[in-house]
């Protein structure tokens, strides 16, 4: 079957056996995976209330009634805010956007907002990235005489809000083909679905907000298969080829490469940045950014979400800090601690999401940061490989003022005297569900791979595999006994830079992360590897880098 693909796709065995893999098996299923196309993506009305919410939507504009858009502080949210209020905007809609605040809001949909949206005289509402689990709030809404149509994509308790209608693709029993979309991808299927009842739905009119659609999927962490391949790829390339003022505000003040961005790029350069005004500030500098059509006023949005993003980025450092000091001293026996609960009076809402993914990437158990003000707190929770944190809160939910999210980011809120209580909950809840193997990161090797195989012919179709993220990793190589050349050293914050010879040929390699290994190596060590493959392109030149993983010392 090997030789079969690799003969008819004529591409290196190592790539046909990745094919098989993944499943590709022929060549129809591979020449659609490496071409993602609009013909890939799903009919935005098998969502069962699609219909419904397409002509309330319609009767809105053609009534000329005020439609708000109530989105997210995140990356998702802004983006998905900016896609619907742009793509309705176009087609005559009276269109305003609401972003809740952080400090003074809260998460989702909030009680405080909903008469300041009432008095701008809205009587339509379309939550985008939030909505599904706010029950009091949706009856709030209809109280007032509005009506709301939600898109979201969280993962929905039991009990569901009487909204005019819901989109979501993790409602139970949804004939929607794919549960994984971000929030942007549900929010963008509404204006699809209207687009194809207007009967615009062209070619152009379906890729005019992908770069938006596609920096929210990446960013938000979903696997980025299916439509989410789709989007990612079609997006990237529309962020290369300058579509949006913002985002080219964005990417030039961050000193990126415009032209050979990748989702690396949008996790560790632009949703930062997009992050940093909701979590400093607020949200709505974002969404202004992305709605911009100026491009000296895009200019003057990015460097202000610039200061911002410094900022967050001192915070960050010191709250994860002191978060390591209390871990350090509450849990003293690592090895009988299945998770963490972590709390101070002086942690800044806005980065405790950010700096708890850092500490699952340190202790590798799933953690909880609250930050109190005055008794009552609100929290992040992040998880590890394979387990639901959102299952295990519904489970010590009676210990909780609210909570929501999905499989690995949860945010919840609680009043002190609850804490100590949910911790044993949580913890015993944990220790019964987390498997042993899910406390260790796993490492999936793919193949073992001698440094002679590696060019750049095998690297360009590897390449193709593009974009990587969740369930669409870059494959992981294994090489043995080869020699440390010259002498490793350390780079950045903890970052290992070595090269490694074998057969006459060598390997530059990066390791992230990776500096505590520096003591134990020295020139002429020999070491197995453990690595994905990448090109390195600085200025006009490209060169095969290695990104270590791991790495075995033999001598």
């Amino acid at each position: 079957m090997l030789r079969e693909i690799s003969s008819e796709v004529k591409c290196p065995d190592l790539i046909a056996e990745l094919l098989y893999r993944g499943g590709l098996k022929t060549r129809d299923a591979i020449h659609k995976y490496f071409n993602p196309s609009l013909d890939g993506l799903h009919d935005p009305f098998l969502f069962e209330d699609m219909e419904k919410a397409v002509l309330r939507v319609l009767a809105a504009i053609e009534n000329k009634e005020k439609i708000t858009i109530y989105g997210d502080y995140d990356v998702d949210g802004t983006t998905a805010t900016a896609v619907l209020y742009l793509g309705l905007k176009r087609i005559g809609a009276d269109i305003e956007f609401y972003i809740p605040h952080r400090m003074i809001d809260g998460y989702g949909l909030s009680r405080g907002s909903l008469d300041q949206i009432k008095e701008n005289g809205t009587t339509l509402v379309i939550s985008v990235d939030c909505g599904v689990n706010a029950i009091e709030e949706i009856q709030a809404i209809n109280d007032m005489g509005m009506e709301i149509i939600i898109t979201d994509h969280h993962n929905p308790k039991d009990e569901l809000p009487n909204a005019y209608a819901i989109i979501n693709p993790k409602l139970k029993g949804t004939r929607y083909p794919f549960q994984h979309l971000a929030g942007v991808g549900v929010a963008y299927k509404l204006l699809i679905a209207v687009y194809q009842k207007l009967d615009i739905a062209t070619p152009e009119n379906i890729l005019k907000y992908m770069d938006l659609v596609a920096v929210g999927t990446i960013a938000d962490i979903v696997p980025l298969v299916d439509e989410n391949r789709i989007y990612a790829s079609i997006g990237l390339q529309h962020l290369i080829e300058k579509k949006n003022f913002g985002m080219n505000a964005l990417i030039s003040i961050s000193n990126m490469n415009q032209k050979t961005l990748d989702t690396t790029d949008i996790v560790f350069g632009i949703a930062p940045r997009i992050n940093a005004a909701g979590r400093m500030g607020s949200a709505a500098l974002a969404v202004e950014l992305l709605i911009s059509t100026e491009e000296e006023k895009s200019m003057e949005l990015a460097e202000i979400i610039e200061r911002q993003n410094s900022l967050r980025q001192q915070e960050d450092q010191k709250t994860f800090h002191e978060a390591c000091d209390i871990i350090d001293k509450k849990y003293k026996d690592l090895g009988n601690t299945s998770c963490m609960v972590i709390s101070s009076d002086d942690w800044h809402q806005g980065v405790i999401g950010i700096v708890a993914s850092k500490l699952v990437e340190k202790y590798y158990r799933p953690v909880i940061m609250i930050s109190f003000k005055d008794g009552f707190g609100s929290g992040s929770g992040r998880s590890v490989a394979d387990f639901d944190l959102f299952e295990a809160l519904k489970h010590t939910d009676h210990n909780l003022h609210s909570f929501g999210g999905h499989k690995y980011a949860v945010g919840l809120t609680i009043y002190q005297e609850y804490i100590d209580r949910f911790e044993l909950e949580l913890s015993r809840y944990v220790s019964d569900h987390l498997k042993t193997e899910q406390i260790k990161p796993p490492l999936i090797i793919e193949h073992e791979l001698n440094l002679y195989d590696i060019n750049e012919f095998l690297l360009d179709w590897m390449e193709r595999f593009a974009p990587f993220g969740p369930e669409n990793q870059r494959p992981i190589f294994f090489s043995r006994q080869v020699s440390v050349a010259s002498y490793p050293y350390n780079v950045g914050r903890n970052h290992l830079k070595l090269k490694v010879i074998k057969d006459g040929i060598s390997l530059d390699l990066i390791g992230y992360n990776l500096g505590d290994y520096l003591p134990l190596l020295k020139k002429n060590s020999i070491v197995d590897i453990a690595y994905t493959l990448e090109y390195n392109r600085f200025g006009n030149k490209s060169t095969i880098q290695g990104k270590l993983r791991d790495l075995h010392i033999i001598r």
